[in-house]
């Protein structure tokens, strides 16, 4: 396992911390949050580095000018449920820990949800789509921000078939998210009236060649090829499909897919595409605000939706901790899960929005359609939007399944 540097916030600014010491009392005064993702495979740029900026401008942010101190620790869990939970037992027990956010890969978030809740420290998820984070394995330690494979499927599934793509061929991640995501477009395909003519399900991790895949999709003669996988897989879905003439004759549903990924792709190849997200950097004066504050520490990108939420997620958790006071906040996650419950949401990512019961974050939801290359103004102006749905509307309805909303 991968640990990268620390951070250290305070109300005078930010500094490097020294290797890892075994905290003194004093020095436990301190918040600390693990940011654990991917930071070397397939979601690296989906998360990684960016997730881990967005969190420390958030800390540092919110500790300007307060006693409150935060440190931000990052890890990288290689998509793997073992190595995600060995990583997350170090940091409650050996580090001090008090939150981990992130967490991309379905898998390896549920593995981590269950180490929250037995050490009753908090979970901000932001990465994973899964939606049992808020169903069966809901727990009183976690919230799930930014977006899950309900929304995702939703919003796209039902609105390219109202726009006239009503015939799908899936090309599926071998893992949780992949079969969820799967699983929850078909049944808003359906419903819209659209059929599913086949699918192909490919091993994950490692897949790099999906040229089989894509040849029986296009000989299924669907309309829509939908992409249930993200990251690097999707991007290379794209370009082969483009490779192989594909793209004229099928619209591209890309289930979940963020700016970073398009500007990997390109607009040439990615023109026309449809994707989900809750948060675009270029959506209103508050987003291109945000954008500003962390666009030079990622080097000149602008961030994506996961990463956002880290920031959003970071700062709604904050605010918790200091209406609560940082002992009882130290001392008990649960608690301060319930306060962030409580309290509104507000930020220059999502706007305002709430927190269920359930641990679901309400924010509004956008269809995007990806600009051909002559739409577009310059780099990172890359979509226009398709459809808004309402935070009320946009997610899951609560699961009865959930322990924390059963009668």
């Amino acid at each position: 396992m991968e640990l990268s540097r620390r951070l250290f916030l305070s109300g005078s600014g930010a500094a490097l911390v020294a290797p890892y010491v075994r905290p003194t009392q004093a020095q436990d005064a301190v918040i600390r949050i693990g940011v654990l993702n991917d930071q070397s495979g397939p979601y690296r740029d989906d998360t990684g580095i960016g997730s881990r900026i967005c969190t420390e401008v958030a800390a540092a942010e919110f500790s300007a000018g307060k006693a409150i101190k935060v440190e931000v620790l990052a890890a990288d869990h290689q998509n793997k449920p073992d190595v995600g939970a060995a990583i997350a037992r170090q940091w409650f027990d050996r580090d001090g820990v008090d939150m981990i956010i992130d967490v991309p890969t379905s898998s390896v978030a549920l593995a981590v949800n269950s180490i929250c809740r037995e050490k009753n420290k908090v979970f901000i998820n932001s990465g994973a789509a899964t939606t049992a984070l808020t169903g069966k394995q809901c727990t009183p330690n976690t919230v799930h921000f930014t977006y899950d494979t309900y929304m995702l499927a939703r919003s796209t599934g039902r609105n390219t078939v109202k726009a006239g793509g009503d015939s799908w061929y899936f090309v599926t991640a071998d893992y949780v998210f992949g079969h969820e995501l799967e699983s929850m477009t078909s049944h808003f395909v359906t419903e819209a009236k659209g059929r599913v003519l086949g699918r192909s399900v490919y091993p994950f991790p490692g897949t790099t060649d999906f040229s089989s895949f894509l040849l029986a999709a296009q000989s299924s003669g669907a309309k829509v090829l939908g992409l249930a996988n993200a990251g690097n897989d999707t991007i290379n879905c794209i370009k082969q499909a483009h490779e192989f003439g594909l793209t004229p004759k099928m619209r591209v549903a890309a289930l979940l897919m963020g700016v970073i990924d398009v500007h990997g792709v390109g607009l040439e190849q990615a023109q026309g595409l449809l994707l989900t997200e809750s948060f675009y950097w270029d959506l209103n004066e508050r987003t291109r605000r945000f954008t500003a504050k962390v666009r030079q520490a990622l080097g000149g990108r602008v961030p994506n939706m996961i990463q956002a939420g880290c920031y959003a997620g970071t700062l709604h958790y904050l605010k918790a901790v200091a209406d609560i006071g940082l002992s009882t906040a130290k001392a008990d996650g649960a608690a301060v899960v319930a306060r962030m419950k409580a309290m509104p949401t507000e930020d220059d990512v999502f706007g305002k929005g709430r927190i269920r019961a359930d641990g679901q974050l309400l924010v509004p939801v956008y269809l995007f359609e990806v600009k051909k290359p002559q739409e577009s103004s310059g780099e990172w102006d890359y979509y226009k939007m398709v459809a808004e749905t309402p935070a009320d509307e946009a997610w899951q309805p609560v699961d009865k399944a959930c322990p924390l909303v059963r009668a």
